[in-house]
């Protein structure tokens, strides 16, 4: 067993409060943790140093689910932390608030280290958190780190936040800087950065975003105008789930989000930086997207009985959360759980290529293009037979009814053609 650090041993120093940031309701104070954990020596062997934010859906007392945010409190201890060593994992852990903590452990394998496991617990008795929460008492969410492994004598930055999703939880990091199993007590100068930290030859303000402008009522001599460039479509992505080696989600679609506030957004989801992740269920199943750690998008799909042997599935909830790419903090965050949208017979798919709106909330709606999805019964890899929409199935009985209105305009010619040369053919005859 390593050393465990004690409340009065220079494992920390104090929080400090670093930034006042604007959240979905308000201000709210974020707090910085720096944990300095030394070993018998009183040499530093882990040191890490981070904000943290967690987004929370739970169940309230009336069966509506609402999303809350859980932010580090000023007086946070961390007891329980270790150096860790070769044949033992090192462990970072963290209390907070009332009765919430964070805990992740680290191994070490050959010349790297890696993060194993994240466990959040969080307690749905404090009623500034949870006013209302139907379960009462602590909740504890376990989740793999999806970290790639970190070379040894090497610290992990990352200045932009990312994002870890489970059970019903968005945890969100930025200003990490981390290093498990440190060598002759000095954090090392050599950094691994994370991929969002990762410079692109794309612009790095996040995303796709058009700005709606509006002109002054009081401008004298008005400027020369040009017309608003519009909005292209989004690019369509493909999506998919798997459980064990066994595809059981699949997904195309464009998805546009629309926000309103002061200034209107028009967000494109950019499939090629978008990740998906989720779960598939026999009566449930979640697709969760996450485009560059900014834009999270969640769809939960539900099946439904409509008689004593026929089972549709349906969209049942869709929740929107953006995130400021730099600091974490809360842009906006929508969900709407009392959805009944893309209904279709279980084991078949659902489409429809015209663009569609989701309402969300008074200020969010979500626009698709070109889908096509299966969240139920996928068998090898591929999608079955397709239910369209009525928009798409309109679109479909229009066409032979077009083409039909121009043979019949194309026959009335022909014939009114034929009896003009027959005419003109008569009073040919009569001149001779």
């Amino acid at each position: 067993m390593g050393p465990r650090r004690s409340a009065a041993s220079s494992c920390g120093r104090l929080l400090l409060p670093l930034l006042l940031l604007l959240g979905a309701s308000g201000f709210f104070q974020s707090y910085a943790v720096e944990v300095d954990i030394k070993d018998a020596s009183n040499a530093t062997c882990l040191y890490a140093d981070w904000m943290m934010r967690f987004l929370i859906k739970y169940e309230s007392n009336n069966g509506d689910y609402k999303t809350t945010t859980l932010n580090l409190s000023s007086s946070v201890t961390h007891n329980g932390s270790v150096c860790g060593n070769d044949t033992q994992a090192a462990l970072v852990a963290v209390q907070f608030g009332e009765g919430h903590s964070w805990s992740i452990n680290i191994t070490k394998n050959n010349e790297t280290y890696q993060g194993d496991f994240i466990t959040l617990t969080y307690n749905t008795n404090d009623t500034a958190v949870f006013p209302d929460a139907k379960r009462k008492g602590p909740i504890t969410v376990l989740v793999r780190d999806p970290s790639r492994p970190i070379q040894l004598n090497t610290v992990f930055v990352c200045h932009n936040s990312f994002v870890i999703e489970a059970e019903n939880t968005t945890q969100i990091f930025w200003n990490v800087t981390m290093q498990a199993f440190v060598q002759n007590g000095t954090v090392s100068k050599k950094e691994s950065r994370c991929p969002a930290d990762t410079p692109t030859s794309a612009p790095t303000v996040p995303p796709t975003i058009a700005n709606v402008t509006t002109a002054s009522a009081t401008t004298l001599s008005p400027a020369p105008t040009t017309a608003p460039k519009p909005v292209e479509n989004p690019d369509t992505g493909n999506y998919s789930l798997k459980s064990g080696n066994k595809t059981c989600f699949l997904a195309t679609v464009g998805l546009q989000l629309n926000v309103s506030q002061e200034k209107p957004l028009l967000i494109n989801i950019n499939p090629k930086t978008t990740v998906a992740d989720g779960a598939c269920g026999n009566t449930t199943a979640t697709l969760k997207l996450n485009d560059g750690n900014s834009t999270l998008i969640g769809f939960t799909f539900a099946v439904k009985n409509t008689s004593a042997s026929v089972q549709k599935f349906y969209l049942r909830e869709v929740n929107v959360t953006l995130l400021n790419r730099l600091n974490g903090s809360v842009i906006s965050s929508a969900d709407n759980s009392n959805l009944s949208k893309w209904d279709a017979f279980l084991g078949s798919s659902y489409m429809c290529r015209k663009e569609q709106t989701l309402q969300i909330n008074e200020n969010v709606q979500v626009h698709t293009f070109n889908l096509w999805i299966q969240p139920f019964l996928v068998e090898a890899n591929k999608f079955a037979t397709a239910e369209e929409c009525i928009a798409d199935s309109d679109l479909n009985f229009l066409i032979p009814i077009a083409v039909g209105v121009a043979l019949g305009f194309l026959i009335i010619l022909v014939f009114i053609s034929y009896i003009i040369g027959r005419r003109k053919s008569r009073t040919g005859y009569q001149s001779v």
